[in-house]
């Protein structure tokens, strides 16, 4: 395909939404198409996955079913959105993918890493060339979501002992594919954490 395909992963107030903002902004300055999507979501079925799974007043989904129903919203993302923007050239980029679900669903909630590896080689079809994994100590993360105020979902109302194993988790993951995956320490300022990950896409481009 034509496009270039970028993720961001981490936890909760890891500053990944502003990352993927920053970026966009600045790649559409300088005349690309890019396409900015969030994970679950990016389509009408895909949102409202997002909304039962983030839901807190809903049944909560077991593990087994939370690990289905993220990948049936990313394979509705891949085939409408993804697939179609990489073929024409665009460059994407997700706030969220594939390794969220081996981070949240197979270190977070303990699901078998082989099932989760199983479903993704379904679901995750095409792989993002470049991601980056912003890292966040747990008790910074609540620091910061507590400034940030609002109610919090589902997966923010976990207690700091999931996002310890989700960490681990992202941190394991980027051991396993150094040549995709860039940790980033994401108590560094946020200007300068954006202008070292465009210096990357821009060597890519």
């Amino acid at each position: 395909m034509k496009g270039l395909f970028l993720s961001f992963e981490g936890i909760d107030g890891s500053g990944k939404t502003t990352q993927v903002a920053r970026l966009a902004e600045a790649l559409r300055e300088r005349g690309h198409e890019v396409v900015s999507l969030r994970e679950p979501g990016g389509t009408d079925l895909g949102e409202r996955i997002r909304s039962l799974l983030l839901d807190p007043s809903d049944e909560p989904p077991v593990p087994l079913a939370e690990l289905l129903l993220f990948s049936a919203a990313r394979a509705q993302i891949l085939s409408i959105r993804v697939i179609p923007a990489l073929e024409r050239g665009a460059i994407v980029i997700l706030d969220r993918f594939c390794d969220a679900t081996f981070a949240y669903q197979g270190y977070g909630r303990g699901l078998p890493l082989g099932q989760i590896l199983s479903v993704e080689s379904i679901a995750a079809t095409v792989i993002p060339a470049r991601t980056w994994y912003l890292d966040l100590s747990p008790e910074e993360s609540a620091r910061r979501r507590s400034l940030r105020g609002g109610v919090p979902d589902r997966m923010e109302s976990e207690a700091d002992a999931f996002r310890a194993r989700v960490r681990l988790g992202y941190l394991e993951r980027a051991k396993l594919h150094p040549e995709r995956i860039r940790t980033v320490d994401a108590s560094r300022p946020a200007e300068e954490i954006a202008e070292a990950i465009l210096s990357e896409v821009l060597d890519l481009l």
